[in-house]
């Protein structure tokens, strides 16, 4: 049994779908181009990480996208809601691996260390999980097993989310992380350089 797995959970960039809460303050096509450079860098601070890395796609899987299939599996996500698809993934990765993380596609301010110290703390800790500044979360992972009820009874998309998984995990050893924010409206990047290029044509309006 191969020790790491790390899930990715990304949608399938297409013009007018997913992010729709940025996308209503500064349209599809600007939306579409900040999620193709998340999935970028994504894609440059994993892709070098000593674990198994699964790429999970909201419709279907794309073969010859910019995931080198080399470095990455591939894998179509199952379930109605995201509890049911993350419970899925995980259920698939822990049959070969011992400590599975998922992360999704849209944190700009994760690095690959984050990642592998996330993985360090399952080597002593039950579970890990990242806390984001919207009371969701952008990390999650878990040793040996997926604790019960952990993907059930969740408002997905609230700021509750994360307060229920903790009390779901209070009979664990949980490492907590550093709280980041990931990106969901236009106010988690206005004040960020590196997205004032892709939204020139918001500011003049």
């Amino acid at each position: 049994m191969k020790k790491n797995a790390l899930i990715i959970f990304t949608r399938n960039p297409e013009l007018g779908k997913g992010k729709r809460r940025l996308a209503a303050t500064i349209g599809d096509e600007a939306t579409l181009a900040i999620y193709k450079f998340l999935l970028g860098h994504t894609r440059a601070i994993t892709q070098e990480l000593a674990v198994t890395k699964q790429v999970w796609y909201s419709e279907a899987v794309h073969e010859n996208d910019a995931w080198d299939n080399a470095v990455y599996d591939k894998y179509a996500q199952v379930g109605d809601d995201l509890g049911q698809r993350m419970q899925h993934a995980f259920e698939t990765a822990f049959e070969n691996h011992e400590s599975v993380i998922i992360i999704g596609s849209d944190m700009h301010d994760m690095t690959q260390e984050d990642v592998a110290h996330a993985f360090k703390q399952l080597e002593n800790h039950d579970a890990v999980i990242g806390p984001a500044i919207d009371g969701g979360y952008y990390l999650l992972g878990f040793k040996n097993t997926i604790p019960n009820n952990v993907f059930e009874n969740k408002e997905w998309g609230t700021g509750t989310v994360l307060e229920k998984t903790l009390a779901d995990l209070k009979q664990l050893n949980v490492a907590q992380l550093v709280p980041r924010n990931d990106v969901d409206y236009y106010e988690d990047i206005k004040d960020i350089d590196t997205f004032k290029p892709f939204l020139k044509e918001y500011y003049a309006q």
